[in-house]
């Protein structure tokens, strides 16, 4: 092999379409465009949606609901998972930080607990949010508990 014998594989080089450069090209004349009518001059498109005078499926479809924008959300833990995690990742407290250390929650995530299961570990909690059944839980089981404010957390 040499130098001068080098070549692209196959297939991976593709010719350009050079455009409005004469009829010997094949793609002089109108250019691609067609002929006439708005869409063969400059500045032509259409709006996004549009769908040829056929009635938009944004207006096709009926409106349902509604989302608020102040929406709290909450990444949940239930007391079953955490005793998991405990032993998992071996925490000694359940903080956010702690939580994103160890790849569990991204880092702006709010955490919430609820009392789905049961609490065996004595470790401290330091969360955004608990639901009140979850905080019996957990100081029945010797544990603390401390909510944060969704700023700190």
């Amino acid at each position: 092999m040499q130098l001068h014998n080098l070549k692209p594989a196959k297939g991976s080089t593709k010719k350009v379409k050079r455009i409005g450069r004469g009829q010997g090209s094949g793609h002089g004349g109108t250019s691609t465009m067609g002929t006439k009518g708005q869409q063969a001059r400059t500045g032509s498109k259409t709006k996004i949606g549009h769908e040829g005078g056929q009635m938009p499926i944004q207006r096709r479809m009926p409106k349902r609901g509604f989302v608020s924008p102040f929406r709290t959300e909450y990444k949940v833990f239930n007391l079953g998972q955490i005793d998991h995690l405990i032993e998992k990742y071996g925490l000694t407290e359940f903080t956010p930080d702690i939580l994103y250390i160890n790849g569990l929650i991204s880092r702006t995530d709010l955490v919430k607990i609820l009392a789905v299961g049961e609490l065996k570990a004595k470790i401290s909690f330091k969360v955004n949010a608990a639901s009140a059944k979850a905080k019996e839980a957990i100081e029945a089981a010797g544990a603390t508990i401390e909510i944060l404010n969704a700023k700190q957390g």
